[in-house]
């Protein structure tokens, strides 16, 4: 195929496309293992969630929210949650809630090695920051046609695109936090005689712990955004219900999703923002 300068056309989307069909028939194994892995994690989480009365899985995560962060999380969540009830959204809020800690511990267990990377090496930092400028600009909907062909549809491939979207912050958050510990604390570190691996567990992560935290959070709020999306390629939950809402147009439907994922949102958000301030370095602060 000859290049005309002057009637520029690069075929990139069909190569992306071969791309993809070579990967699937080459990587048949991982695509399966991947399905089994993560199918295994959503459906059994979301059966913890849903098999129980109502009720005590309302207490449960009141209780989480009260000793993660105070009593007025666990209220809200408690009330939050019946409210969920009342507006007949329990079950699909309970498999959203289980897409999204399934995706956000992924994600987690990618970003926080990933930043610790970038934050110890300059050249891998150099190199992984226009990725996470790529991944951050995509827009959201175009993580799910690659998914889509290469999974099906479903929960798994809703969880991986939501895995990707929100992975960035993750990395970089974990990052700053660790180049912000002061230098002359690290010196001091190995000074008196720490190996490498102390420094980094024993005093960098602890003093970088409210910043990781606050990527948390980032990587919790975009996952459920995401996670909604999702219910385009049939993963269900309170994303099958936004839709439903707007094919038939069905206005109740809509705002009743729309409140249960903000009664979601703001009781993580609420949660992370709790550890957040437990961490070793804010308990000091408060101290002193």
């Amino acid at each position: 195929m000859q290049f005309d300068i002057l009637n520029p056309r690069i075929p990139l989307g069909g190569w992306i496309e071969s791309f993809f069909t070579w990967f699937q028939h080459a990587f048949s194994w991982l695509i399966t293992f991947t399905n089994v892995v993560i199918g295994g994690m959503y459906h059994g989480l979301a059966g913890v969630l849903s098999s129980p009365v109502y009720l005590i899985m309302m207490v449960v995560l009141a209780a989480i929210g009260w000793l993660c962060a105070n009593w007025r999380v666990g209220v809200f969540g408690f009330v939050g949650f019946y409210l969920v009830r009342a507006l007949d959204q329990w079950d699909h809020t309970m498999q959203t809630l289980a897409l999204v800690v399934v995706a956000v511990v992924l994600a987690l267990i990618l970003a926080i090695p990933l930043g610790i990377l970038a934050a110890r090496h300059k050249r891998f930092s150099a190199f992984i920051k226009p990725v996470l400028d790529f991944m951050q600009t995509m827009p959201s909907l175009a993580y799910l046609v690659p998914v889509i062909v290469l999974f099906g549809i479903g929960q798994v491939p809703g969880a991986i695109a939501t895995i990707i979207f929100a992975l960035p912050p993750g990395v970089r958050f974990t990052e700053l936090g660790l180049r912000q510990v002061d230098a002359e604390t690290v010196e001091a570190g190995a000074a008196f005689g720490a190996s490498p691996r102390h420094i980094l567990w024993r005093i960098q992560m602890p003093l970088a712990m409210p910043t990781i935290m606050a990527g948390v959070n980032q990587v919790i709020m975009l996952a459920l955004s995401m996670v909604v999306l999702s219910g385009m390629v049939g993963a269900g939950g309170l994303g099958g219900d936004v839709v439903a809402a707007l094919s038939q147009v069905d206005i109740g439907l809509g705002m009743e999703a729309g409140l249960a994922v903000v009664i979601v949102a703001v009781y993580l958000d609420r949660i992370t923002s709790g550890l957040a301030g437990r961490t070793s370095l804010e308990r000091a602060r408060r101290a002193g």
